[in-house]
Order: structure tokens, then C-alpha cells, then sequence
């Protein structure tokens, strides 16, 4: 059965309806590029760079408010101090393998001085640029690709960017998500959107996944156990003793004119939608998530009061639901999307079989 978007085999999830593309780019100006590496000699490579650029790429200039929150802290989110402290983002954030958190963190520093016309800087300024603090997260893809070969350049991340559009983001074994594992079946990639609605107007929610956690017993699709369902005598495991590590990574973004604590309230809320999932924060999981809001504009180097607004406390309930259902439709889409792969040492790891998991959705469902 070819592979499918979760909608698309008749499974819906949650009651807030999607965007158009039912993904992070439905929320006005944020971007997704990623670039996919795939070799088979002489190393074996199943990875790649996955950029979210908010603000149609003026971010360097026109920060964003964001905010963080980690479920499970075995992993790496760079640029979080920053956050903590001044509670804002300025430039496009990347995911990407463990090992390679470092080029693409300084290629995103680089991005601005090399390729100023692309990031929107005036020559002049590109010259005396002051640097930068990206945010560049993790997960481990050392089971289906040679990590230890350092495949990922600078070129890469320049590419990830280069290529960052709007409209469909292409999800499973792609960008950062190439070489990923979720619940012992081929994860990814995957995204997802919620329009939501309050008091104070309509808004857009998006997230962006990178899966790489779980074991198979505890996989569940909108409360169904399918994960039991489709046990290892029907779709074998990747390994014979997992690996101690995984983990998962959340972007969440909106519109709305939101605070940095509210985009850490939001950012909190992810943990709902992957617990929905079956994600439970082991011991060796990297589970980081960040949230930004660009309805509030914050220019680079402004030396006069700005003007913000947010929105009221009791406004957010929507924004929290709509952030639940979103990451946990983002995760299921990483795994119906997702290929079967072959990669290093002859590892193998298994799709999630679409026709085995509508005949379960179906019986439970009735």
C-alpha cells in the first residue's frame, strides 16, 4: 500500500479543524527546508538537516518570542540560554543527528555573512555582522546510519535553507528524519496544523516532529493500541536490545501575539500530544520543545519602546488543545509517511503497515 498522510487513510484526530496544508507552513511565513543524504559507499549515510525559518526568512532582523520546555533532557537543544533569558529567537531553527548538531549550528551562524542577500541583510551590515545564537536540535540516527562518518557539512544546512518553501512539507525519511526510529517502526519527519479559535479572534498552530523514540507496545492512534496489534510477529523490530537512547524533538509555531512564557506554556503542552501517542520520557530520551509566536514584532537592534500585545491568560485553552492534537497527528503522520530502510551494518527497520493499521482502527472503532 503506498504511503499516506493519516487524513488520507481515513484517520482523523482531535476536533480543532487543520490548515490548509494541514502543516507548521500554514502558519503565516514559516518556512521548512530540509536536504536528505543517503550513500551506500564507501560509508553508509541515512541522514540529513531539517530547517524551520519563521517570518518567510526575515528573522534575522524581526525576532520572534519563543519559549522551551524539556520533558526529558538526553538530548541537545542549542541557543536555550538565550531563550531563557531574553525569551527570543533569531535565526531558523535546525534538527538534525547527534553528531551533527555542531556544523549546523555554525553553518546557521555563517548563513548571514556568506549568503547575506538570502537571509535579507544588507551587505554593509553582513560585513560588520555581531553573530549570532541558533537553535539546532538532536536526535540519534546511529542504528541505520554510519553517525560516526560525520556526513552532514555546512553545505547541507546551507541547502536545507536554500530550499526552505511553504505550502507541503514532505515527512517521513527525509531532512533530519532520514535515518529515524519511532516505536520500533521507521519514523521521520512529520507535521501538522490546527486553525483555533478564542475570544480574541482565530489563529494558526503548526508543529514539526522529528521521531525517534518508543517501543512498539505502547504506540497508540487516537487511543487505539496499535502498537500491540501490530506485535513483532507481524512486523519484526529493528534490534534484539533497543538502543538506551531516543528521543524526540517538537517545534511549535502560531500567529497569535503571544508572550515568551505563554510560547513556554505552549511549548509544555506538546508533552500532551506525545503522550497521547504513547511517548512516555525514558530515561535516555531527548524530549525538547520549542514553541514561537510571530504576532508580536521584535527588530533587531531597536533602541526605542516597542509596541506588543498578547493575549489574555484565559484566552490560551484553544491554543493548548490545538498544540495536543497538533504534535499528535504530526507524530503519526512521521510514521505513515515513513519507508521501510535498510541502512548501516544491514540494519533494517520496518513501515508501520497502513492496511494492518486501518483494520485495527476500523475494528476498535466499529
Amino acid at each position: 500500500m503506498a504511503r499516506a498522510r493519516l487524513r488520507d487513510l481515513g484517520i482523523t484526530i482531535g476536533s480543532w479543524p487543520t490548515g490548509a496544508y494541514n502543516a507548521i507552513t500554514d502558519v503565516p511565513g514559516v518556512l521548512v527546508g530540509q536536504s536528505t543524504i543517503i550513500e551506500d559507499g564507501p560509508r553508509i549515510i541515512r541522514t540529513g538537516v531539517t530547517m524551520i525559518v519563521p517570518r518567510g526568512g526575515a528573522i534575522w532582523q524581526d525576532q520572534a518570542f519563543a519559549g522551551y520546555f524539556s520533558f526529558n533532557g538526553c538530548g541537545e537543544m542549542t541557543g536555550l540560554p538565550w531563550i531563557e533569558e531574553a525569551g527570543v529567537i533569531h535565526t531558523p531553527i535546525g534538527i538534525t543527528n547527534t553528531n551533527a548538531v555542531g556544523v549546523v549550528r555554525d553553518a546557521i551562524a555563517a548563513y548571514p555573512v556568506e549568503h547575506a542577500s538570502e537571509a535579507g541583510i544588507a551587505p554593509a551590515a553582513a560585513a560588520s555582522w555581531f553573530g549570532c545564537l541558533p537553535v539546532v536540535a538532536e536526535t540519534w540516527d546511529g542504528w541505520l546510519n554510519d553517525i560516526n562518518a560525520f556526513a552532514v557539512t555546512k553545505e547541507h544546512a546551507f541547502e536545507a535553507l536554500a530550499k526552505a518553501h511553504d505550502g507541503p512539507v514532505a515527512e517521513g525519511n527525509v531532512g533530519g528524519g532520514t535515518g529515524m526510529i519511532c516505536h520500533e517502526f521507521k519514523g521521520g519527519i512529520g507535521t501538522s496544523s490546527r486553525r483555533v479559535e478564542c475570544p480574541s479572534g482565530q489563529y494558526m498552530v503548526g508543529a514539526l516532529v522529528q521521531t525517534n523514540y518508543g517501543g512498539r507496545d505502547l504506540l497508540r492512534v487516537d487511543g487505539v493500541p496499535v502498537g500491540r496489534e501490530a506485535g513483532f510477529a507481524q512486523v519484526p523490530s529493528p534490534w534484539v536490545e533497543p538502543p538506551q537512547g531516543s528521543s524526540i524533538i517538537v517545534i511549535v509555531a502560531t500567529d497569535a501575539p503571544l508572550l515568551p512564557v505563554q510560547c513556554k506554556r505552549l511549548a509544555r503542552r506538546a508533552t500532551v500530544g506525545l503522550a497521547r501517542v504513547g511517548g512516555v520520557g525514558h530515561n535516555g530520551s531527548g524530549d525538547i520543545f520549542l514553541a514561537f509566536a510571530t504576532g508580536n514584532h521584535v527588530p533587531m537592534g531597536s533602541d526605542t519602546p516597542l509596541e506588543l500585545k498578547m493575549l489574555p491568560h484565559d484566552h490560551l485553552n484553544p491554543f493548548f488543545e490545538g498544540v495536543a492534537e497538533a504534535v499528535e497527528e504530526a507524530i503519526l503522520n512521521a510514521l505513515t509517511a515513513a519507508e521501510t530502510m535498510v541502512g548501516w551494518q544491514g540494519h533494517v527497520v520496518h513501515a508501520l503497515p497502513l492496511d494492518a493499521l486501518q483494520s485495527v482502527i476500523k475494528r476498535y472503532r466499529g
